[in-house]
């Protein structure tokens, strides 16, 4: 049964994301691991994005997590349409949610001092983009903050490197003399409020959203930066599972009973994530291209969210007459919330094109699928650096300085072929194999990423 926030515990928790897809779900995934250590953990958001948590969590049971609660509190905010023809592709319409956040301060503030006042400790883990929430957080009596980043350590030491350039090894130097320009990343609105979080930061330490067998290296040289001893930078992804099994339930998503059908590494999963809307254009092109590719495919064709995914209706998108009827022996066209985790760790599954959101990467590494890298906005484009020059498990769609550029489909066709059907293909997809088994051992007992979490549960419990 679910504790309340009027029983006495030894230590809680507290998380507190930017309600956005991509850093609800890896908060939601670790509150997850975090109450399968008995530790009690308070789920915090605005209502409406604490039932998008809800609804899109993967593989999610309430009755395996009796210690972990949800905690809502009503906002009200703007809900504009995504606009797929904007100069940027960074998802403007959410910037009213992400500002929505803001109005938890005192509510936050209370519930942490309420849990403060029966419990020795209350661990707060907070989003970066959360920081102004919980400011207030360090000046209530056996509380702690730690900062939740659900990106990569690679790109959170990209920022530190343009800034001091400090000698790192030459695998690094390689991979970080090539860093796309942050031009056409975000927009002025998003940096505004990225500053008012750096301002008032007051962390004992760090989470990272990646495992130290994919980018431990530069997770390493930032603690060599780290001008405290006592600052601790913890990795402990994926916070997905890694081993799925694909029993015939009853249940099955439509997407997977499909790929049951098609041969072993066969099918290249195409999917833009949740915050990009693609042109006509943009969809026209990429239609042509999967189809003249001859290769299968599931596509994911979807709007970007609102910040209130529960609020009005959806633009559905066109597709050139009669497509879906051309395809349909080999391809499978997705206007809903797709199971990616699970179609990407499919036996058929054996390709992914993607804008390279860090969830999306981390979930297809834990897979062993390489990448067709298509950045669109904000971390995307060195986390596409990182996956096709770092990692050397995917191909790059198009350069970043070209990203206003609308790709052909003559592209997209070789693009795909050569991740499906070429030897460099095949190449990539050995490394992203070896690459998710080192990420499996990493989790299992003994293993580092499975150490690191016992580390940080033993830490917050001292």
């Amino acid at each position: 049964m679910a504790s309340t926030t009027d029983q006495q515990h030894d230590v809680v928790v507290v998380v507190v994301p930017l309600p956005a897809q991509g850093h609800l779900h890896p908060a939601l995934q670790l509150s997850c691991r975090l109450s399968s250590a008995n530790i009690p953990v308070y789920y915090v958001s605005t209502t409406a994005h604490v039932r998008q948590a809800h609804s899109r969590a993967a593989g999610w049971n309430p009755l395996k997590t009796p210690y972990l609660n949800f905690i809502d509190f009503p906002v009200t905010f703007d809900v504009p349409p995504p606009n797929p023809d904007a100069s940027i592709k960074f998802p403007s319409q959410l910037v009213p949610a992400f500002k929505s956040s803001m109005q938890l301060r005192t509510p936050v503030t209370d519930l942490v001092n309420k849990l403060a006042s029966i419990s020795r400790r209350v661990i707060v883990v907070h989003d970066f983009l959360t920081s102004w929430v919980v400011q207030d957080v360090p000046q209530i009596p056996n509380t702690e903050c730690y900062c939740l980043h659900t990106v990569s350590a690679y790109l959170m030491f990209t920022y530190a490197w343009e800034a001091a350039r400090p000698p790192v090894p030459p695998e690094a130097e390689v991979v970080l003399k090539q860093l796309p320009s942050q031009d056409g990343c975000t927009s002025p609105e998003v940096i505004e409020f990225a500053i008012k979080q750096i301002n008032v930061i007051q962390d004992a330490g760090n989470i990272y959203s990646t495992s130290r067998v994919i980018d431990g290296m530069y997770l390493d040289l930032t603690e060599k930066m780290s001008i405290s001893k006592d600052f601790k930078n913890w990795a402990l992804g994926p916070f997905n599972p890694v081993n799925l099994e694909f029993d015939k339930k009853e249940t099955r998503h439509y997407s997977l009973e499909w790929l049951d059908k098609q041969p072993a590494s066969s099918v290249i999963f195409v999917s833009f994530g949740s915050t990009t809307s693609l042109s006509e254009d943009e969809i026209r092109e990429l239609a042509i291209g999967l189809e003249v590719s001859q290769q299968r495919f599931i596509w994911v064709l979807r709007d970007a969210d609102k910040g209130d995914i529960f609020s009005g209706e959806v633009r559905k998108y066109q597709l050139p007459e009669g497509y879906e009827k051309r395809v349909s022996e080999r391809g499978l066209v997705m206007r809903d919330w797709a199971p990616q985790l699970e179609i990407l760790g499919h036996p058929s599954t054996g390709g992914f094109m993607s804008h390279c959101g860090w969830n999306s990467c981390i979930e297809s590494i834990s897979m062993g699928v390489p990448i067709a890298v298509w950045p669109m906005h904000s971390d995307q484009p060195r986390n596409a650096l990182f996956i096709a020059e770092g990692l050397k498990i995917g191909i790059p769609v198009r350069e970043w300085k070209r990203r206003k550029e609308v790709v052909p489909a003559e592209t997209v066709e070789k693009v795909v072929r050569t991740l499906m059907a070429s030897p460099e293909g095949e190449e990539m997809k050995r490394k992203a194999t070896a690459l998710k088994e080192a990420v499996k051992l990493a989790v299992m007992e003994g293993g580092v990423t499975h150490k690191e979490m016992e580390s940080f549960v033993a830490h917050i419990t001292r």
